[in-house]
């Protein structure tokens, strides 16, 4: 065996994709531990604030599903780094904002930046991972979400408590323009081009590529749009993206509001929450891979786990809605993370197991409900805060949303199903 080659180098791959997510995250949700800070230093009300987080999200929305594009045409290798640099310089810049239109216009940019960061997630998963691995590695990836505030909140609170809000964003946005130097030098967009890889793994993941010379010719735009599994998929993960933007962007206010904490306590009191969603998220993947090896079915492995812990998640904020202790909001708010994470790795498998070839393309689409959900959650929470002076309506409105999602699942999400766009939409 050549001396360059790795034992498991598609694990290597995913371990950069594992530490770039985490990035990302740390990256797009610092600004929720500087609430307090600014709103003395520039007088926002909750709503403007609001407007400001939904900023990122309509610069999401619009680059994500073309984003997606980007990486099908010029691969992951190109575009993943090229969008790392942007975003990690507009968050740096952060630092250097004046006032509300400064805030809006960068957390646009970042918006837009970030958009090609889950296509790409989803490309290299299809495209390095074969179909009994692809959830459990896309939980490795992904767990990165949760685990970003478990290590950004208490290290995002202190360099804010103790340096400044604006040292803060300077000091954080240097791991993504390292990261994407590495990414460059050791990624290649098929593994067969990679000199790190043994005949064996290639001969492993041999049988993924298989799976997408036979699905190419079924796939295009119009199947992506109008599949019913992906739509209920897309739907389903608009509601997560809801629950994602409010928890990682207004849950420090909730605690700094509501509980009486102080910055560096929330930044700890976090953890509790995040590491147990972490927890379950990747739970969430090993499941969804058991199930689809025991059965071989995705509605299985994917459809019932996805509309299951939405259902409990949903159950779970609703209880945390009438809740007032500290104690009692952490236990609730935890099972509701937990859950609410659980089904993301099934939603990504979702999109390779329907529409591989174009993978890239069909979680571009499910990202911009994502965004879409990024607009929407700090606009209406930061409006529900300022109009009722506590978060009880805000919970209550993510609940419905999920549970608005659940019913789509059940009714629609047949992800094992052929299906062709009928003649009227040809």
């Amino acid at each position: 065996m050549n001396k360059t080659h790795i034992k498991h180098y598609r694990w290597v791959v995913t371990g950069l994709i594992f530490f770039i997510t985490l990035v990302n995250f740390v990256d797009r949700s610092a600004i929720s531990f500087v609430i307090d800070p600014l709103k003395r230093e520039f007088h926002f009300t909750d709503t403007q604030f609001g407007m400001i987080l939904s900023a990122f999200g309509l610069g999401y929305v619009l680059l994500t599903a073309f984003g997606g594009w980007l990486v099908d045409r010029f691969g992951c290798r190109i575009v993943w780094p090229l969008a790392a640099v942007g975003w990690s310089l507009c968050v740096g810049l952060l630092g250097f904002a004046a006032g509300f239109w400064s805030f809006i216009g960068l957390r646009f940019l970042l918006g837009v930046t970030e958009g090609p960061h889950f296509p790409a997630v989803t490309r290299s998963i299809s495209d390095w991972l074969p179909p009994m691995e692809r959830a459990r590695a896309l939980s490795l990836g992904l767990v990165a979400i949760p685990l970003s505030s478990v290590v950004g909140a208490p290290v995002c609170s202190y360099l804010v408590a103790d340096f400044g809000w604006r040292t803060m964003f300077i000091a954080i946005s240097a791991a993504g323009i390292l990261w994407a130097f590495v990414w460059y030098f050791l990624f290649r967009n098929k593994p067969e081009d990679s000199r790190y890889v043994s005949p064996e793994e290639k001969k492993l993941i041999a049988s993924s590529s298989q799976e997408s010379v036979k699905s190419e010719a079924k796939v295009d735009w119009r199947f992506i749009l109008t599949h019913p599994a992906l739509v209920a998929n897309n739907i389903a993960y608009f509601a997560f993206g809801y629950m994602l933007f409010f928890a990682t962007l207004w849950l420090p206010g909730y605690f700094l509001s509501q509980h009486g904490l102080n910055l560096k306590s929330v930044g700890w009191y976090l953890t509790i929450p995040w590491l147990v969603s972490a927890i379950f998220l990747k739970a969430g993947g090993v499941l969804s891979d058991w199930l689809y090896r025991k059965t071989g079915s995705s509605r299985l492995a994917r459809a019932h786990v996805i509309w299951s812990t939405q259902l409990l998640a949903a159950i779970f904020f609703v209880l945390l809605s009438f809740t007032h202790t500290l104690g009692m909001s952490l236990v609730f708010l935890s099972l509701g993370l937990g859950f609410g994470m659980m089904p993301q790795p099934a939603f990504f498998s979702t999109n390779i197991d329907v529409a591989k070839e174009r993978s890239g393309s069909s979680q571009g689409i499910t990202s911009s409900c994502l965004s879409l959900a990024g607009i929407l959650a700090p606009l209406l929470t930061g409006w529900l805060v300022d109009l009722t002076g506590n978060y009880q309506g805000a919970f209550l409105l993510l609940a419905g949303f999920t549970a608005i999602a659940v019913v789509t699942v059940i009714l629609f999400h047949h992800p094992d199903r052929k299906w062709k766009p009928s003649r009227s939409m040809t």
